[in-house]
């Protein structure tokens, strides 16, 4: 006959181990979809810098080196060449206008000299003759002119004579014609002499004109060549150090060629070399600064120099007011040279992180500083201190600024004290 089987109900311990794992499985479920999965790492405060985001004045500026350099330099250059015979005064010696530095010699430049000195006299000797020739014409000329006006009176009295004789049928007509003609013949001589005196003493004080002109230009051009002579002796062009000097004795020099300079030490300027990326940010006017015996000193940009060389351009400073006490020339400063005007701004103090980062994130410390997550922001102007923050951070918030090296690609830093 049938019997009815009873259904068994599971054992206690049974029914813990599955309820166990169902918790377990739900566990990992919720942990997978709604847990923290990010990669984490553990970081020891003390070995990380952490800064603050704050609000505050911005002063766009980059760190130039300069070099102190004299107000005004004055370089020498040879304006004849030659060969050094002398050198009066040394390099670093202070020297005042007019001092004789150096010595050319020049043989070519002396042989022109004679030679030009030779043609002036010639010159001036053949002035000298003309004029005396011009003189002894007018003197014979005058003499001849004398003898013509006692021809024409005697000759005019014999005429007058004979013209009261003719009429008395006391001589022949043939006498009378004679001594008409001999008085016409004197007139006429002497306006011929006359036009010829005329004639010559223009030709004459032509030629003398030329002549003057001629040795007018001879003696500036001689001038000239004696001036270049002059300029064998290279002096100092005004007071101030001569601070190089680059002529040996014996040693030949062309013309044009760089011989030294002198530096007027009235005061002082400052040449910086800058990175050409900066060169359409930089104009006359802009200011810098540098630190100096425990003062800051201010600069003003007084000119520009476009010329790229190297990937660089220079820009020459002065002081803004006084000048630091005991500065050299060629001396080094450590210029913050300005580039924009000072404004308010969000800020980010500088350090390794951007090395790692480019600027485009950071681990920014959750309000409790017990860990710091990855944030991506963008950064706009710098300087040496800070950085200026556009998107992605508030004043107030703690970031981690020090190098991310050692970080790799975790997205979540335990901070561990």
């Amino acid at each position: 006959m049938d019997r009815a089987i009873q259904k068994k109900n599971w054992p206690p311990k049974k029914i813990a181990v599955v309820s166990a794992a169902g918790l377990f499985l739900c566990f990992v479920l919720y942990s997978f979809m709604f847990g923290d999965n990010s990669s984490k790492l553990n970081v020891e405060s003390e070995k990380i810098t952490i800064s603050d985001v704050a609000r505050g004045p911005f002063q766009e500026f980059i760190p130039v080196t300069g070099t102190v350099l004299p107000i005004k330099t004055i370089y020498l250059d040879a304006i004849e060449g030659g060969r050094v015979e002398k050198r009066f005064i040394e390099a670093g010696t202070l020297v005042k206008e007019g001092d004789i530095i150096l010595q050319l010699a020049n043989t070519n430049l002396l042989l022109d000299i004679m030679f030009r000195e030779a043609q002036f006299f010639e010159q001036s000797n053949n002035l000298r003759n003309t004029r005396l020739s011009m003189e002894q014409n007018s003197l014979n000329l005058r003499r001849e002119l004398t003898e013509i006006d006692y021809q024409i009176v005697r000759l005019q009295r014999n005429h007058e004579r004979a013209v009261e004789l003719v009429k008395k049928n006391l001589i022949s007509q043939q006498e009378y014609e004679v001594a008409r003609n001999d008085y016409e013949y004197y007139l006429k001589r002497k306006d011929l002499a006359i036009q010829s005196f005329k004639q010559d003493s223009l030709f004459r004080q032509v030629q003398i004109e030329n002549l003057e002109s001629s040795l007018e230009r001879m003696q500036a051009n001689l001038g000239v060549v004696k001036q270049k002579l002059e300029s064998l002796y290279l002096k100092a062009p005004a007071t101030g150090q001569l601070t190089s000097l680059n002529a040996e004795i014996g040693e030949s020099k062309n013309p044009g060629e760089r011989l030294g300079q002198v530096d007027i030490l009235d005061g002082f300027k400052v040449r910086a070399g800058i990175d050409e990326h900066y060169l359409s940010r930089i104009s006359p006017g802009q200011n810098g600064e540098f630190d100096f015996a425990g003062k800051t000193y201010k600069l003003i940009a007084k000119k520009v120099f476009p010329e790229i060389r190297d990937g660089r351009f220079d820009v020459d400073l002065e002081f803004e007011s006084e000048e630091p006490e005991g500065i050299r020339r060629g001396q080094t400063l450590h210029i913050r040279f300005e580039l924009g005007d000072l404004s308010e701004a969000t800020l980010l103090a500088r350090g390794g992180f951007y090395q790692k980062t480019g600027g485009q994130w950071v681990y920014v410390l959750a309000g409790s500083g017990d860990f710091a997550t990855k944030r991506s922001i963008r950064l706009g102007r710098q300087n040496p201190q800070v950085f200026e923050v556009l998107e992605g951070l508030d004043p107030g918030e703690k970031v981690i600024t020090s190098s991310y090296d050692s970080f790799g690609d975790i997205d979540k830093l335990i901070l561990k004290k």
